[in-house]
């Protein structure tokens, strides 16, 4: 597969469905596959490192980023921080010819939509509602306020999964990971 322009991949879904978890299998069943690495101007969760999981920045160089096209595509998500995929860093590994995917927000996914058609869009989406709020609950990283704030953002995202390509549900992170990888290693006629 690589030597050749590759296909994006665009992972998105509601809040807590497991996206990062699913990408972060990803990365580590399948070194091949190149994850774009967000900016973000929320502060770290216990435990994210900068770079890693994601840009950490400040306003000012998130401001810097948009005014000068580095962004792929940017959003504010939950009403309070800022997320945006760097352009460059996507390019290049599509360029490369390495399986590439972004994980991102709704807004992002929309976003590229327009900027990248040929890309695939793939819904990942939770077993059922009460799952979804277990998953956000459990990993005690939001406050109470945030975690409402979330959960109503949650039933837009979960309205618009007809605009994807794909819908995976995400019973189980492997086999999520799986279907997502298997989906990426398709060429695009057979989608």
């Amino acid at each position: 597969m690589i030597g050749h322009r590759s296909r994006l991949v665009v992972l998105a879904g509601p809040t807590a469905v497991g996206k990062g978890t699913v990408a972060a299998a990803v990365r580590a069943a399948h070194p091949e596959v190149w994850i774009s690495v967000s900016a973000t101007t929320r502060n770290p969760r216990p435990g994210e490192e900068n770079g890693v999981h994601y840009w950490f920045v400040s306003d000012e160089e998130f401001d810097k980023m948009i005014a000068e096209n580095d962004l792929l595509e940017w959003a504010v998500v939950h009403q309070r921080a800022r997320y945006g995929t760097p352009r460059q860093p996507v390019e290049l590994a599509l360029a490369s010819g390495h399986p590439a995917m972004l994980e991102i927000d709704l807004q992002g996914a929309r976003q590229v939509r327009t900027t990248m058609p040929d890309a695939l869009f793939v819904f990942l989406k939770p077993p059922s509602w009460d799952e979804l709020v277990r998953r956000l609950v459990g990993r005690g990283t939001e406050t109470a306020e945030e975690r409402e704030r979330r959960l109503v953002t949650a039933r837009e995202e979960l309205a618009a999964e007809p605009e994807f390509d794909v819908t995976i549900v995400n019973h189980e992170v492997h086999a999520a990971a799986d279907e997502l990888v298997t989906l990426m290693m398709q060429p695009p006629t057979d989608l």
